[in-house]
């Protein structure tokens, strides 16, 4: 068996290139170059439409729910219970009460006593506050639980 004889190498020499086929593969590379840029803008600008297309429709949608409550609020017995409801309005001769959630009554005895002198602390709170952080940054290790 030869040097050139080896099963690639046999294959190697059975294509043969035809000045048509050269021109066509050429013309096909050519139209890769040129196209596929093309076909990369056209798929971004796909990507973009369909993107525009969906923040469209969220705000169409809202500007609906924006025309219902506008509706809402040209009904006159709509406005008349938001001003009842929101700012405690009512009509002439009517009477309102506003109840007040009450905490339930302490009793008496469990009620610290009041003074009427004014307390002063002897402690420094600032003071008091440095040496926690100072102690708590300059500890060498958490406490054990």
């Amino acid at each position: 068996m030869a040097t050139g004889d080896s099963p690639s190498g046999g294959w190697l020499r059975g294509i043969r290139f035809s000045g048509f086929s050269l021109i066509m593969m050429v013309i096909l590379v050519l139209a890769v170059v040129v196209l596929a840029p093309g076909l990369r803008v056209l798929v971004e600008q796909r990507q973009e439409i369909a993107a525009l297309s969906a923040t469209v429709e969220a705000q169409r949608k809202d500007v609906d729910s924006l025309h219902a409550e506008r509706e809402r609020w040209n009904d006159r017995t709509f406005v008349i219970t938001q001003a009842r409801d929101r700012l405690y309005y009512v009509m002439p001769g009517e009477v309102s009460f506003l109840v007040i959630d009450l905490p339930a009554q302490v009793e008496e005895s469990a009620q610290a006593p009041v003074t009427a002198e004014i307390q002063n602390t002897q402690l420094d709170w600032l003071q008091s506050m440095f040496a926690s952080v100072m102690t708590a940054g300059l500890a060498e290790s958490a406490p054990a639980p």
